[in-house]
């Protein structure tokens, strides 16, 4: 059995155990070259096992597993197609999908949010496991490593399959920020000047790597 899907199956473990994927909603994928292990529709995802991922090529096709893909292998697969994702996160993480409901983007108000790439966008609102959802979400995506849907959900994708894992992590974190600051006020929200100084400072320091003393 291949060890991506033993891969996949313990980050949605690991996201279920977080609170950020609860039952069989959401789901989750990764890629080596030309296959794409993903959850398969139906999985309880917090007790998800390699045989509940099916391994598919790029155009759909099961090439190992015995259970159908998730609904939302289409939005998988296009987002694939854009660009050099190594794997991609769908969650229906309590603060995200609260914050999808009621924003029309997601401000950056901590500097750790540029870690996404900025703004995180909300995609417009379609019925789950569509091709207009999928579109909506790869446009939202653009130039981002997150996204949030309308009355839906958030996506991440990472450079590997820790690295989705953990800005879905991350942006469960900002929301719950927003959250929390919308409470106590009218948030303020990082210029672009300060946005730029924090990436140029963290350029200089190498911000978030282990460095020797």
């Amino acid at each position: 059995m291949s060890p991506l899907r033993a891969a996949v199956a313990a980050a949605s473990r690991r996201l279920a155990d977080a609170g950020l994927l609860v039952g069989t909603a959401g789901n989750v994928s990764a890629r080596v070259g030309d296959r794409v292990a993903i959850t398969a529709t139906g999985v309880r995802l917090g007790e998800c096992g390699p045989d509940e991922v099916t391994v598919v090529t790029l155009d759909g096709t099961v090439v190992e597993g015995t259970l159908a893909p998730t609904s939302e292998l289409s939005l998988h697969l296009g987002v694939y197609a854009d660009g050099p994702a190594a794997a991609i996160v769908h969650t229906h993480a309590p603060f995200a999908t609260a914050l999808a409901c009621v924003v029309d983007a997601l401000p950056v108000l901590h500097y750790q949010q540029l870690t996404l790439g900025g703004e995180v966008r909300v995609a417009p609102y379609a019925t789950f496991g569509t091709a207009e959802l999928a579109t909506h979400v790869r446009t939202a995506l653009e130039g981002r490593s997150a996204a949030l849907l309308a009355n839906h959900g958030s996506v991440t994708l990472g450079g590997s399959l820790d690295q989705a894992v953990e800005n879905a992590l991350l942006l469960e974190w900002l929301c719950q920020l927003h959250h929390r600051a919308s409470a106590l006020g009218t948030p303020r929200v990082l210029t672009e000047e300060q946005q730029a100084d924090v990436v140029r400072a963290a350029i200089e320091r190498g911000y978030g790597t282990p460095q020797e003393v």
